[in-house]
């Protein structure tokens, strides 16, 4: 991989389900995820994307090779999800700061 290519948007929503899936199987808080998703959108390049991802081990079959299109609608789910748990995240520290102001 060459780590100067410009990211994708695709390339993006990658790392941001496997992100997903760290965050569901405990590796990391939803702080830590929020803000490495904050990182994902803002990434340039692939390097600025693997640096993300660096310290989490590598989730079972993420190599395999698939058709392009299988994991497409699982995807858009966990996108979704992920905005949910997002909303979530905003709507609770929007009432922590109204109340402790």
């Amino acid at each position: 991989m060459d780590v100067e290519l410009r990211a994708s948007d695709d390339d993006r929503h990658r790392v941001v389900a496997e992100l997903h899936r760290h965050t569901t199987a405990g590796r990391l808080t939803l702080d830590e995820f929020s803000e490495r998703v904050g990182a994902v959108w803002t990434a340039r390049t692939l390097g600025d994307l693997a640096v993300l991802t660096r310290d989490l081990p590598a989730l079972p079959g993420a190599g395999a090779s698939t058709p392009a299109g299988e994991h497409l609608g699982h995807g858009r789910r966990e996108l979704l999800v992920l905005f949910a748990v997002a909303a979530v995240t905003l709507l609770l520290l929007g009432g922590f700061l109204a109340i402790t102001r």
